[in-house]
């Protein structure tokens, strides 16, 4: 098959791989047939992890097709239509059994593209599938339904109910990228007084503004006081952290209540400072987590019923074998106006053990 492999920080190519197959009896093998990228993705190939290997298939977000599945696997068998989440759950250890599935230790965890080949490929090898896979309607396209592989459960769980959102809230969301928006439109949920959205780029605030945000702040202008205006003075209930970088962090805190939660849903590639000196006295709540994805079938319920706008976000679309272009259109979203690609194509078929 062909896939996107990473070579090192830098260093990356579409290219042939060794199609994948059941190793496990827990395993199953999905046809990939919608992937798409993630800010995570970036942060690989600049080297900000280390721990992803020279050789190994990036993504962890697909749509695809059962081709072969391991014989322990009972929830989904081959020609089901299954969303792969980027979380895999084993299910039996004790972070399973808390439902943090993302701090699974029994194997899982966010492997795939991770410590194991990804979904940026024509197909992928999806450990703990029963827990992992999840069936997908006829009614969701395939370009909606993979923004519910990570976009929408990390913004909902790690962004709004991190940040404990609730009705009359003054919601901040700093960084108007795909995970802020998939952030504005869950908050939406809980009825906050308003959301208000921060950013660089122009493209991004009018699209905040389309998916519920009620201002929207340029983050070189001083959004603390544009907060600070519209509170009285107070600052925000919630500040939801979606880019990764220092100074977003420390805006955050600087632009949150006494009494309130700064939620970080960013990845981190560099030290921020924690200015405990100022907040040691304001009783501000600082989460911060890896998604565990226990939202995802809510969330495709939702979907299913048309009350999440995830095709609004969906801004590129690619063939599969144009997975470097994607990459460099997403990597220049300031001048591209991407907000999430999404590709599919035509792959070769799968030799399937015993078929």
């Amino acid at each position: 098959m062909k896939a996107f492999v990473f070579h090192g920080p830098g260093r990356f190519a579409w290219e042939e791989a060794r199609d994948p197959a059941v190793q496990e009896p827990t395993d199953a093998v999905v046809r990939v047939d919608a992937v798409t990228i993630c800010g995570t993705d970036l942060h690989i190939l600049k080297g900000d992890l280390p721990e992803v290997q020279p050789g190994t298939i990036l993504g962890h977000e697909a749509v695809g097709e059962i081709v072969e599945v391991g014989s322990d696997v009972r929830s989904v068998r081959p020609g089901d239509r299954v969303l792969v989440s980027c979380i895999s759950s084993c299910g039996r250890c004790s972070s399973c059994r808390e439902g943090m599935y993302g701090q699974c230790r029994g194997g899982g965890g966010w492997i795939l593209g991770h410590l194991v080949d990804g979904t940026q490929a024509e197909y992928v090898r999806v450990p703990f599938a029963d827990l992992s896979v999840h069936a997908l309607p006829g009614t969701i396209d395939d370009r909606d339904a993979v923004l519910l592989a990570d976009v929408f459960p990390t913004a909902y769980e790690v962004g709004v109910l991190n940040g404990r959102v609730r009705p009359g809230d003054t919601v901040a969301v700093v960084g108007a990228g795909p995970i802020g928006l998939a952030a504005i439109t869950t908050a939406r949920l809980f009825s906050p007084e308003r959301i208000v959205a921060v950013d660089l780029a122009s493209a991004r605030l009018d699209a905040a503004k389309r998916l519920g945000a009620d201002a929207v702040a340029d983050a070189r202008e001083a959004p603390e006081q544009l907060v600070s205006d519209l509170t009285g003075g107070l600052g925000a209930d919630v500040a939801l952290e979606a880019v990764g970088v220092p100074e977003t962090f420390e805006l955050c805190t600087r632009m949150v209540r006494a009494g309130g939660r700064v939620a970080n849903i960013g990845v981190h590639g560099s030290p921020a400072t924690l200015h405990l000196e100022d907040l040691w006295i304001r009783n501000v709540t600082i989460t911060t987590g890896l998604v565990d994805t226990r939202s995802t079938p809510t969330l495709l319920r939702m979907a299913a019923a048309g009350l999440l706008p995830t095709a609004q976000l969906v801004t590129h679309t690619f063939p599969l074998e144009l997975m470097a272009e994607a990459y460099d259109v997403f990597a220049r979203a300031a001048d591209t106006g991407a907000l999430k690609v999404v590709l599919g194509g035509e792959r070769h078929e799968v030799a399937v053990r015993g078929a």
